[in-house]
């Protein structure tokens, strides 16, 4: 039986220290924890066990394979794969339960030609990869799905395999249960500083709140949108801050007679099916950092952006009533909105997993795998992640990826 989480760590020294419990961190726990060939202690620091203001929490939880990069369609391969297959990753154990995973798709639209053609380069490079991406006119998207509003769209792609909601917070409980029961260590406290050896290229300790000082291995960096602060605290700077996004879950009069998939539409707001009820959400207009406090909703939004453009686009939509609301924030990369992960060019012992801008939920298999593998063998063995290594952050050199939301 796991006992509760305490607020002091039981040794004084860690092989790897993770700063930050959510649904990065505990996939990077979990994925050490049950690699046969990592013999080191994991510590997982986290500030609030209840995870309320996290993005774990505030997650729509989707995945997709429409993206305009080979690296990122595997990465969400892997998850979706990941995911139908839960049970057998968690080693068989029969108390782990079936994940459900409702493939709905996503479906961009395009009301340009520029991004129409952007969608279909985009749809050659997910079909090499494997993905079941379609490209479709206006007419033949009207005709599988009628509800929608077409008449400014010239078209847009569509895949219906392995895309759309699956439960995130289940692979989350899991991972962390699993990864404490395998041996890892997870305490409710908070990293204050850091200090590094004489030649600055290394962490050698961490000071807890607490006023404990631990000594570390491996530091990985998992602190979701603050994680700005904590790379501060080891001498780095990463492009990492927290924008605020909206999510309203209302019911509609009139239901549609089938899922609807995760619609993006021109004007960068999305929905999608949520059980009985339907979900959209959105950026705020000046898309600025935000206090790492400030959840405050902005209920202008939905009633003179939201709701006229999703009733717009789907007129059955003209009578909703809103059921629920809450602002979250992504842990938003202005570089690029790509995941920063690996270590750091100069103090080679700290370790990024940052920066996913929204794709933390989906890409998190993946990555967790990946930083295993990079710690205990000091190199990528399933899937190279070294696109999204700090090097580019170092030297300005975005890593290019045209389908963001």
């Amino acid at each position: 039986m796991i006992q509760n989480i305490s607020t002091s760590p039981l040794q004084k020294s860690y092989d790897v220290v993770v700063v930050g419990g959510a649904m990065l961190g505990s996939s990077v726990a979990w994925f050490l924890s049950t690699n046969t060939s990592f013999k080191g202690s994991i510590l997982v620091i986290e500030k609030d066990p209840t995870y309320k203001f996290s993005s774990t929490a505030h997650t729509n939880s989707c995945i997709r394979q429409q993206f305009s990069t080979e690296i990122n369609v595997k990465i969400s391969q892997f998850g979706a794969d990941f995911i139908k297959n839960f049970r057998e990753y968690m080693g068989g154990d029969e108390r782990v339960p079936i994940v459900p995973f409702q493939s709905f798709g996503y479906m961009y639209l395009a009301d340009n030609l520029e991004f129409a053609e952007t969608l279909q380069q985009a749809q050659i490079i997910q079909k090499k990869s494997g993905a079941g991406t379609k490209y479709m006119l206006a007419d033949e998207i009207k005709r599988d799905y009628p509800f929608y509003m077409l008449d400014d769209i010239i078209g847009g792609n569509h895949n219906l395999i392995d895309e759309g909601y699956f439960d995130g917070n289940t692979l989350f409980d899991w991972w962390k249960r699993s990864a404490r029961e395998r041996g890892a260590e997870y305490i409710t406290n908070e990293a204050v500083s850091m200090q590094k050896n004489i030649k600055g290229n290394s962490v050698k300790t961490i000071t807890l709140k607490s006023g404990e000082v631990i000594s570390v291995g491996q530091v990985v960096n998992a602190s979701g949108p603050r994680a700005r602060f904590t790379a501060q605290m080891a001498g780095i700077e990463i492009p990492v801050e927290p924008r605020k996004r909206y999510t309203f879950v209302f019911d509609a009069e009139h239901t549609l007679n089938c899922d609807l998939p995760l619609t993006i539409d021109p004007t960068g707001i999305h929905m999608r099916s949520e059980g009985t009820y339907y979900l959209a959400g959105c950026a705020p207009d000046l898309d600025l950092a935000v206090d790492y406090n400030d959840f405050i909703e902005d209920h202008f939004i939905w009633q003179e952006k939201v709701w006229p453009i999703i009733a717009n686009r789907i007129p059955q939509f003209e009578s909703i009533k809103l059921i629920n609301s809450w602002a979250g924030h992504y842990a938003f990369n202005t570089l690029d909105q790509n995941a920063i992960i690996g270590a750091h060019t100069e103090v080679e012992n700290f370790m990024f997993v940052n920066g996913f801008s929204g794709h933390g939920f989906q890409q998190s298999p993946a990555m967790g795998r990946g930083l295993s593998e990079l710690i205990t063998y000091g190199e990528y063995r399933s899937l190279d992640l070294s696109p999204f290594s700090y090097a580019r952050i170092e030297n300005n050199e975005p890593f290019v990826e045209k389908a963001v939301i």
